[in-house]
């Protein structure tokens, strides 16, 4: 398992706590059930013969059969673990005495907490830990601990949650489902405990088969997800909710590799590098977390669809195209013996239309699906349309469709493979046999698909380590010039050029280029929208004349003279680097040149990257078609060019400093290899010169 790195110096984590105390105290217990101390009190007396569960409240008298103190100095013991739900205004005196009486954890519900960072630091300075404040609460089924408002059924998902409503939800959909909760912390605010700390916590959690987690923001980004590759390596996937899809950072970044990827397409990339899966509503990470804890994992995009209809398969086969799942004509021979067991007429080469013949025998569902998932040529069914609706709506057919699902259950267990229900009667008797069965039932062809979707997905992305080896300062000076230096000694090759100041040294420089020349303002950021660029000059005169122009508007700095690439049949690429605040270094290829941000054509992933997966990203292009030869065009340098992006993303991972850019737009990739035409360096010491010259 990778090491999982902390931020917290060699304090013990002190988590455990908040998983299995031996007693419990809730600050604000009440007896009416229209507030949260009395949830928190009935949920906390349910582990009552675990532990020693104590109320206090200064209303006096029992609360649910159980007595009450007025405050944790009169209890008869110290607790180990204390919730609280106080108005707010009152939290400061409760924290501070529990911490005198030396309380090792705090639960806090109550929002609106004044100065909740000198709370925190009081907590830390005396060695407990803080769950909170504004917390939905916690659970964990293993050592019957609940402290929240709700009821959780035991299961093997594990719910983390910045915000307790989602979290709250999340549980909801699960439990109508059919998945049962291991472990639920709302976050809350984060004053002391993080959702890093909690996901850490989850590796060795016995009962957590998949977690899912809904976070608002990623300041604590890289942590996290190292805590996603480890919960991956202990055999327990992450389903992610994120919101804060804005394109506000984008629009404030400075190179267009940055101005290109929108701050999700950095979540992504992350995701895909720790093994994990992001989703956009909380519905959707509960059916993927459905395929996750089916009995099987799909060993491939490949699924067979088996429908009543031909209408809802062919519905089923387009949405499953759509969402990137591969529907197979079968074989001859196996498309054959399904056909022996349907009507004539009968679609049997993939999607598999029964035609009527279930309705006549419940057993060809069992027997169609059971030669599919038999058949090797499909890595998952789905099932969909009529089947669970039968005993609905023909009580006398109940019984013979429940044997019928337990049997298709079975048959799954059995194959090896998955098999997914959509059900147009996904609440009956029937469906509910094959979610105890751990068969995903689902409403909609939809939610089905796009499960099956989301669990190939995180199959085809186990996660890989991402070690850079060593480290590499910034130049001092950054622009065109010193961009082109790093990126050369990085393997990149570029023209001949020359840097001039004057007009005497750009004659000087065509003596030793070649012509076509092209004339750069070296330490323009973006020099085409500044007219900042000039290409085609074809002699020295020309050279000197477009100099002197350009020097006229733009003034002095280091300009550069360039031989100009006019290899024929050439495409332009960017490729680019960032170091994210949050997530860390950032690979980036895409449609290159003026028109970059136009095309919006770009594949992200953490940095550094292998051979393989910069082969694929190039490959993941919208415009990849045009790399491979296009209408009698020859293909470009595809290796040369995947090459290239090993360098760039070995070397945005190298650079150190919180803040580093790295662009080579356009990359001009040819049929005998990739030219860097154009570079950009822009790293912490930019901040306070944005948009001046580099005068070296």
């Amino acid at each position: 398992m990778p090491a999982i790195p902390s931020d917290r110096g060699t304090r013990d984590s002190g988590l455990a706590v908040f998983r299995d105390p031996s007693s419990v105290a809730v600050v604000g217990a009440s007896a009416n059930p229209a507030k949260w101390g009395y949830w928190l009190a009935r949920g906390a007396l349910t582990g009552s013969a675990r532990r020693a569960v104590h109320l206090v409240t200064r209303g006096g008298g029992d609360i649910l059969g159980a007595p009450t103190a007025p405050s944790l100095s009169d209890l008869p013991e110290v607790p180990e673990l204390v919730a609280f739900c106080v108005p707010a205004s009152e939290v400061p005196a409760v924290v501070d005495e529990a911490l005198a009486l030396g309380v090792r954890g705090l639960l806090g519900i109550t929002a609106g907490v004044p100065d909740e960072s000198a709370l925190a630091a009081r907590v830390v300075a005396s060695g407990a830990r803080m769950i909170g404040p504004s917390s939905l609460g916690l659970f964990d089924a293993a050592s019957s601990l609940r402290i929240a408002w709700g009821d959780f059924p035991s299961g093997a998902l594990a719910v983390v949650s910045q915000s307790g409503q989602v979290g709250s939800e999340i549980a909801l959909l699960a439990r109508r489902a059919g998945l049962g909760i291991s472990r639920f912390v709302s976050v809350g605010g984060q004053a002391d405990v993080t959702t890093a700390d909690l996901l850490e916590d989850l590796v060795d959690h016995g009962l957590t088969r998949a977690v899912g987690v809904y976070l608002e923001g990623f300041q604590d980004g890289r942590r996290i997800f190292d805590a996603v590759r480890a919960l991956r390596a202990a055999g327990k996937p992450v389903v992610l909710l994120a919101a804060g899809g804005s394109e506000a950072g984008a629009r404030a970044a400075r190179s267009h590799t940055s101005a290109l990827t929108s701050p999700m397409e950095l979540v992504d990339a992350a995701c895909r590098a720790a093994g994990a899966v992001r989703v956009r509503t909380p519905s959707a990470l509960v059916d993927v977390s459905a395929c996750l804890l089916a009995d099987s994992m799909p060993a491939g995009p490949r699924v067979g669809i088996v429908s009543d209809s031909g209408g809802q398969g062919a519905l089923a086969a387009d949405r499953a195209s759509r969402r990137g799942l591969s529907v197979p004509e079968l074989s001859e021979p196996v498309a054959s013996a399904l056909a022996r067991s349907l009507p004539d007429g009968a679609a049997s080469a993939n999607p598999v239309d029964l035609a009527g013949a279930g309705e006549r025998d419940l057993g060809t569902y069992r027997e169609v699906t059971a030669a599919l998932l038999r058949s090797g040529e499909v890595d998952s069914v789905i099932l969909s349309g009529y089947f669970g609706r039968y005993g609905l709506d023909s009580p006398a057919l109940a019984a013979a469709e429940q044997r019928v699902a337990a049997e298709l259950a079975e048959t799954a267990r059995a194959g090896g493979r998955p098999l997914l229900l959509h059900s147009m009667g996904a609440d009956s008797d029937a469906a509910r046999v094959l979610r105890e069965a751990g068969v995903p039932v689902f409403a909609t062809i939809e939610t089905a698909t796009d499960a099956l979707a989301g669990a190939v997905a995180l199959q085809a992305h186990p996660g890989r380590l991402l070690a850079p080896a060593g480290a590499v300062d910034a130049p001092e000076g950054t622009g065109y010039w010193a961009a082109r230096a790093l990126l050369s000694e990085a393997g990149l090759a570029f023209p001949a050029a020359r840097r001039v100041h004057d007009a005497q040294e750009v004659a000087r420089a065509t003596e030793e280029l070649r012509a076509p020349y092209v004339l750069k303002a070296g330490w323009l950021e973006h020099k085409s929208e500044a007219g900042g660029v000039r290409t085609g000059l074809d002699d020295t005169p020309d050279a000197v004349r477009a100099f002197t122009a350009m020097r006229a508007r733009l003034g002095d700095g280091p300009y550069v003279l360039e031989e100009q690439d006019v290899r024929p049949d050439v495409a332009e690429v960017i490729v680019g680097g960032r170091r994210d605040a949050c997530l860390g270094p950032m690979v980036t290829v895409g449609a290159g040149g003026t028109e970059a941000e136009v095309h919006r054509d770009t594949v992200t992933e953490c940095a550094p990257v292998d051979l393989d997966l910069a082969r694929a990203m190039v490959r993941g292009l919208r415009c990849a078609p045009l790399l491979d030869g296009w209408r009698g065009r020859p293909a470009v340098d595809v290796e040369s060019l995947a090459r290239a992006v090993v360098a760039v993303s070995e070397l945005v991972a190298r650079l150190t400093g919180d803040r580093v850019e790295l662009e080579v737009n356009p990359l001009r990739a040819g049929p005998d290899g990739v030219i860097a035409v154009d570079a950009l360096l822009l790293t912490d010491r930019d901040d306070t010169a944005l948009d001046t010259k580099e005068k070296t």
